[in-house]
């Protein structure tokens, strides 16, 4: 019998009645559990529980927010293989590709842990006679996190530590198609010793999502997603006066230049293209690749694809597994056969290739190859988020640089070459947020930040590094002169200026 996940307030699981979402388990089409989408009573409930929590929070010192920090890493490190294990029921990952996604999150834990360092102030003694000015920077209040199907841990842990570790309180509202990986990070987190209620999950549809965002005690709002929504939710906070990140789509290239590496480059693609079945935001969909070397980069490729193996059962042996719904398997499907139509040729198939040993429920697709793409397909301009690795022809450099800067999405992109001189112009005049020098999959550690441009992203601040910071902080900015007791210096109405003595 599954059960009803339930939503975690003030550190206890809580419960209401209402609509249910079924949760499916995508490897064998099986009920897991469902959620109940949150009621006007449980969102009041949480918005104030982290308000509470915020208050006591916003006054805990740097180190201590840091001690509660490193426990709850250790506290990730001891459980990321139950939490692996979890997203893979859940999600239908592979074991290994679901323990990188916890591996991942767990980097973005450790910066947080350094905030010490990264929210220094600046600081000028005797800017103008006798005055200083610094500038500190503060926490905000509750933040809201709204996060995809695709990384229920990974994608979290990009927001909330870093939220709290700079003095804020967080609200997090999963993906309904898979919160059980997002819940257990968070209750985990109720283990150490922070205030009750510093992180809140409550699990909804669009009306939940659109509760806590027209709710003024609410002060920003972090989303990944995709592009329409995205959209949405940055339109919809900024018109309640929030601050907002919002994160969407993508549709990333690479270019293959006839000097690359043909072994070393097919390797690279095929993993950025294939794993996690796809279902990536910095997921490879487009090869644009030389036409002198296209028969033996597709010779290499397709030989390497035919080797991939798709399931979940054997954790050891299987490259990736399902989509994460009936639906998305369709769609995705729609937009293989859409290419076809559209004269695009297929091929390796990956509605033919799978065969399952045991059960043929679950939402399987094998790799797609599709060749002779050109730009004005359909089937190219939109996001397909799918095991599909579109092929594009090319003459010459600039022509790889010229689709890649003429797509809408500008979230990330790569070449493989040999040369210096051509991956330096490439890296000057590719219009995108991300870019790998022989690297397909260019996300940036948790050191940096991590975003697109063009309808990759809503909002001026990037997703955690140095802009995650900023994104959960507010300058404040402080100038002082301590007058001795027997000065004067007159009224002087003019504007004052640094250069007046």
């Amino acid at each position: 019998m599954s059960k009803n996940i339930g939503h975690f307030v003030n550190g206890k699981k809580v419960y209401n009645k209402g609509k249910s979402i079924k949760i499916f388990n995508p490897s064998n089409d099986k009920v897991i559990g469902s959620i109940t989408c949150a009621s006007k009573e449980i969102v009041e409930k949480t918005i104030l529980s982290s308000q509470n929590a915020f208050y006591k929070w916003k006054e805990f010192s740097i180190a201590k927010r840091t001690e509660i920090l490193f426990d709850y890493k250790v506290l990730l490190e001891k459980n990321k293989v139950k939490l692996a294990k979890i997203i893979g029921e859940d999600l239908g990952k592979v074991y290994d590709d679901a323990l990188g996604e916890v591996n991942r999150g767990i980097e973005n834990v450790e910066y947080a842990c350094g905030i010490g360092e990264v929210i220094k102030g600046e600081y000028n003694k005797n800017i103008s006679t006798n005055v200083d000015s610094w500038s500190e920077f503060s926490p905000i209040g509750i933040v809201l996190g709204i996060t995809p199907f695709n990384f229920p841990a990974m994608v979290p842990m990009w927001m909330f530590p870093l939220a709290l570790a700079t003095g804020n309180s967080f609200i997090l509202k999963p993906s309904e198609k898979d919160p059980l990986g997002s819940t257990f990070i968070a209750e985990l987190f109720n283990e150490t010793k922070a205030p009750k209620g510093l992180i809140n999950l409550i699990n909804g549809d669009e009306n939940v999502v659109n509760l806590l965002i027209n709710d003024k005690r609410i002060k920003a709002v972090s989303f990944v997603g995709s592009t329409p929504v995205a959209k949405k939710v940055y339109k919809l906070s900024t018109a309640s006066g929030k601050r907002c990140q919002a994160l969407g789509g993508a549709k990333n290239h690479a270019l293959v230049l006839s000097d690359a590496n043909i072994d070393y480059t097919t390797d690279h693609l095929i993993s950025a293209a294939f794993g996690s079945s796809g279902q990536r935001c910095m997921a490879l969909s487009v090869a644009v690749v030389s036409s002198d070397i296209k028969e033996v980069f597709l010779e290499s490729l397709i030989e390497k694809v035919s080797k991939l193996k798709i399931g979940f059962e054997d954790l050891n042996a299987n490259s990736f597994g399902p989509l994460v719904s009936k639906n998305h398997l369709n769609s995705v499907k729609n937009y293989i056969k859409m290419a076809k139509e559209e004269g695009a040729r297929i091929l390796i198939d990956g509605r033919d290739t799978i065969k399952r040993k045991n059960s043929n429920k679950g939402y399987f697709l094998g790799p797609t190859i599709i060749d002779h793409v050109n730009t004005k397909m359909k089937s190219y301009k939109n996001e397909i988020f799918g095991p599909v690795l579109q092929i594009i022809e090319m003459n010459q450099l600039s022509e790889g640089i010229k689709i890649i800067n003429d797509n809408n999405f500008g979230n990330g992109c790569c070449i493989f070459t040999s040369d210096g001189h051509n991956a330096r112009t490439f890296a000057e005049k590719a219009e995108i947020g991300m870019v790998g020098i022989n690297i397909p999959l260019p996300v940036p550690s948790s050191y940096h930040s991590f975003g697109g441009w063009k309808d990759s992203i809503f909002g001026d601040l990037n997703i955690y590094g140095p802009d995650g910071v900023r994104f959960y902080t507010q300058r404040k900015t402080i100038t002082q002169r301590w007058p001795s007791k027997n000065s004067s210096y007159g009224v002087d109405l003019s504007m004052p200026n640094n250069l007046k003595q």
